[in-house]
């Protein structure tokens, strides 16, 4: 299985969706491949036009360390010299918080990774999962 355009779209619909129904601040969502390249995003109106690089961030930090956001927050806050050079050695392209969502298949390998940003990080999760099980597929917070 890999994350197809299609598979993107409806992740990205359905997180927004998600945020709709919850009333959630203006949400970004992107969706990445196994590489780390941009399948899908889009930008919600009123959300701010930096969306991109934090949802970017969330989502490739996921796939580059295959950590979800929220290990990567827990690993910061252990061991913040590790997150600070992973973050100089992707220059600076990592965002270690929840809402950057590890997609895997069902042996374990990465497929790719979602970002949300918006509202608080813990919110963003929610919304990220929501397109992820809509698209059918498994995603670790």
């Amino acid at each position: 299985m890999i994350v197809t355009l299609k598979k993107a779209r409806t992740i990205v619909r359905k997180a927004l969706e998600k945020g709709r129904a919850l009333e959630l601040k203006p949400l970004s969502v992107v969706v990445l491949d196994a590489g780390g390249h941009v399948v899908a995003f889009e930008r919600e109106d009123g959300a701010s036009a930096g969306r991109f690089a934090i949802a970017h961030g969330k989502a490739y930090g996921a796939v580059m360390l295959g950590m979800a956001g929220t290990a990567q927050m827990k690993r910061a806050e252990d061991q913040a010299y590790f997150m600070n050079a992973v973050n100089g050695v992707f220059g600076g392209q990592v965002v270690p918080v929840p809402g950057g969502v590890l997609l895997r298949n069902p042996k374990g390998i990465v497929l790719g990774a979602v970002g949300v940003t918006g509202d608080s990080s813990d919110n963003d999760a929610i919304a990220a999962m929501a397109g992820i099980e809509a698209a059918g597929m498994t995603g670790e917070i």
